[in-house]
């Protein structure tokens, strides 16, 4: 519960629902797709996200593609190892964690909201904990990757959290 006025579930909650293709070309597209489909079949409120990692020397890539960038939905050393081989040699190593969050009410969309997390990429993996490309991830301020700093001041730091503090900002303000 949020306060007293929200009761929060999740997809597992609902095992009829058909998985929804994210066939957007932006995170918001792919929030909004999931948003609207999910909404429509089970009424209500429903938020839904799209993140990943946007690399400024890959012009924004892996980006909507970041779980299956290296060719297989959800391997994280495939996609590691993809990333580190096409940022070889090149300049600039600047990136950022962004998440896209979309509410929806009854599959009509109420407002969006975005985190985001800047960083560099690292040129070798660092840190056993986290996952997907966090062993090569060092946000802005710090000098360890988030597998190396570990899940707590991830949380602290994460474009998702940023992304749901925002909606929980706005469903403080607004009569839904």
């Amino acid at each position: 519960m949020i306060g007293d006025d929200f009761e929060v579930s999740d997809a597992t909650d609902f095992p009829e629902l058909p998985e929804v293709e994210e066939t957007g070309e932006t995170f918001f597209e792919n929030a909004m797709l999931k948003a609207v489909a999910v909404g429509r079949r089970i009424g209500g409120l429903v938020l839904s996200d799209d993140s990943g990692l946007e690399v400024d020397a890959l012009d924004g890539r892996p980006g909507v593609y970041s779980s299956r960038f290296g060719g297989e939905e959800g391997n994280h050393e495939m996609n590691n190892a993809r990333l580190l081989r096409e940022m070889a040699g090149r300049g600039g190593r600047s990136a950022r964690f962004r998440c896209v969050m979309v509410l929806a009410r009854d599959g009509e969309v109420l407002e969006y909201f975005e985190g985001e997390v800047d960083g560099r990429i690292t040129e070798v993996p660092r840190g056993e904990g986290g996952f997907g490309y966090d062993p090569l991830f060092v946000p802005a301020g710090f000098d360890h990757t988030f597998s190396e700093l570990g899940p707590a001041v991830k949380n602290q730091l994460s474009h998702r959290g940023r992304a749901l503090a925002k909606v929980v900002d706005w469903l403080k303000t607004h009569d839904v």
